[in-house]
């Protein structure tokens, strides 16, 4: 008998930090088996999207509505040391300002205790014309309670 397999477990929260785990595959690397520079931000995208979800905050339902969506302003990135192929990576994202159309991230992207890359990202809510617009209601509230370790009611 074929047991169905376990349910996708997300990021979670541990205080005012968002820890998602991904893993390195081959499709991630170049071919010396070190990740190629781009997909250190695709990581990071992958853990800022879960950290909205986990939060309660539907990206979306936003853009279906015609609200907007997030755009990336601003992103700096200093690789430290580089993932190999089949490394666990955990990714810490912190919450360090809330603004009514914009939030800063900081990133790290860990292989066990060695930090291999810092990252900070400034997004910003942005209408569907491209201009910036205040952040749905309610959004900057989760944003602040994240960064101040709140629970976040969903």
């Amino acid at each position: 008998m074929t047991q169905a397999p376990p349910p996708f477990v997300p990021g979670a929260f541990v205080g005012a930090a968002h820890h998602y785990r991904a893993r390195v595959y081959f499709e991630d690397t170049d071919l010396s088996g070190i990740v190629y520079h781009a997909n250190y931000l695709r990581y990071m995208e992958r853990a800022r999207s879960d950290m909205l979800r986990l939060a309660g905050i539907d990206q979306r339902a936003a853009m279906e509505a015609g609200d907007g969506a997030w755009a990336v302003t601003d992103l700096a990135i200093k690789y430290r040391r580089p993932a190999k192929l089949d490394d666990d990576l955990l990714v810490v994202s912190t919450v360090e300002a809330v603004r009514g159309a914009s939030v800063m991230i900081a990133q790290r992207i860990l292989r066990r205790a060695e930090t291999l890359t810092d990252g900070r990202v400034t997004a910003a809510f942005l209408s569907p014309d491209g201009r910036p617009r205040r952040q749905p209601a309610g959004w900057a509230d989760r944003f602040t309670a994240i960064m101040n370790g709140e629970t976040i009611p969903c």
